[in-house]
């Protein structure tokens, strides 16, 4: 079993940064690609981002393209979500989430596709 664990939430003003950290356990950490995901008050849980088990191919939700970056750390068993450029839109619970395969395959955007969740973490920007 796989136990994901955020970090690095918090609160910050509009116009800055903040970087989540994902820690992965249980698994070989270079078998899972993993993804971010946010839910926002009232919304549904949506798809911010994705990073293949190499670190090789990102993904990105029209929303945060150009201001929030996925990387990974193989040897730390950890993937990081570089946050700038905040907006209140941003405020929400973020997840990470990872699942098993060789490749990023279609359905990365969709929960469905995910086989471990980590509890969340706050985020909250203020105008």
């Amino acid at each position: 079993q796989v136990k994901l664990v955020e970090s690095g939430g918090g609160s910050v003003q509009a116009g800055g940064s903040l970087r989540l950290s994902c820690a992965a356990s249980g698994r070989t950490f270079g078998s899972l690609n993993m993804g971010w995901f946010r839910q926002a008050p009232g919304k549904e849980r949506a798809f911010v981002g994705v990073i293949s088990r190499s670190g090789g191919s990102m993904y990105y939700a029209d929303a945060v393209k150009g201001r929030f970056t996925i990387s990974r750390d193989n040897a730390k068993n950890t993937v990081y979500l570089q946050m700038n450029s905040l907006e209140s839109e941003d405020t929400a619970v973020y997840y990470c989430a990872a699942y098993e395969a060789p490749y990023l395959s279609t359905g990365f955007e969709r929960e469905a596709r995910y086989d471990h969740w980590g509890q969340g973490t706050q985020v909250t920007v203020s105008s």
